[in-house]
């Protein structure tokens, strides 16, 4: 089973995009339980205050995890040697894809996994899913999945989990219900970064009223690291002309100070 946490909405380089990246080999059991504590350290469990309580919401609902990592386990085709079950998490979605079509031909997206039946391509493996109750009554996994997500707070229709498959391989998509809610609280982050920036700007300028060094300023502001506070906000009002050298002429100049330019 191969695992990977890619950064942002599509695979890129193990080596540069990916979050984290595991590869597990083992009895089905080890798998299963492997794949379920991957998704679950790369997942997060964010939670919304109410009046007297506070409502968990995760970002995938625990059971439609092990219901797809079961369907993979139980369904997939162990003929096919050099093939693994592969877990892709991204920003928005996992995907959850194992070797091996529909058992019996088609394809799901032409089913209706409310009325599709059960046909086991590993039979010995579902008996022993089900009598150690990972899995529910056969046949029911993929509806299983389905309202288990439905259950999550702030589920929507647009977070309904997706099923495909092809002649070679089976997949299954959960989505991220937060991921919409951590994109507006990133922009809102940006926002008050903004903010707080444009505050630094103007108290630099009202404290170069008169003559300042780089290092005074830089201790008004309260920053340690003088090469960042020159790239963040030094140079940009020097070359917005809000501010001005003292000795132009001579940029490194020991005895270099700024000072604000006044408008006219």
């Amino acid at each position: 089973m191969f695992c990977t946490r890619w950064n942002g909405l599509e695979k890129g380089s193990i080596f540069d995009d990916a979050l984290d990246d595991k590869e597990y080999e083992g009895n089905l059991i080890y798998l299963l339980k492997s794949g379920s504590e991957f998704i679950r350290n790369n997942s997060k469990v964010r939670f919304v205050k109410e009046a007297q309580y506070r409502v968990d919401k995760p970002d995938y609902a625990e059971r439609a995890v092990t219901e797809a990592l079961v369907n993979a386990l139980i369904h997939r085709d162990y003929i096919v040697l050099g093939s693994e079950i592969h877990i892709d998490m991204f920003d928005d979605r996992v995907e959850i894809t194992s070797p091996g079509g529909m058992f019996g031909g088609g394809s799901i997206q032409e089913s209706d996994i409310y009325s599709i039946r059960s046909m086991r391509r590993n039979p010995v493996i579902a008996d022993l899913f089900h009598r150690m109750k990972y899995m529910e009554r056969r046949g029911s996994g993929l509806r299983k999945i389905v309202s288990e997500t439905e259950k999550l707070p702030g589920y929507t229709e647009a977070y309904k989990p997706e099923f495909s498959s092809t002649a070679t391989d089976f997949r299954v998509i959960l989505k991220n219900v937060n991921y919409h809610l951590s994109q507006k609280n990133l922009v809102s982050d940006q926002v008050s970064d903004q903010d707080k920036s444009q505050d630094i700007l103007h108290a630099v300028l009202d404290f170069c009223i008169t003559e300042k060094s780089k290092q005074e300023i830089c201790s008004f502001i309260g920053y340690r690291n003088l090469t960042y506070f020159t790239r963040k906000y030094l140079n940009p009002l020097l070359a917005s002309g809000q501010l001005k050298m003292t000795i132009p002429d001579k940029p490194n100049s020991r005895k270099q100070k700024y000072i604000t330019v006044r408008s006219e």
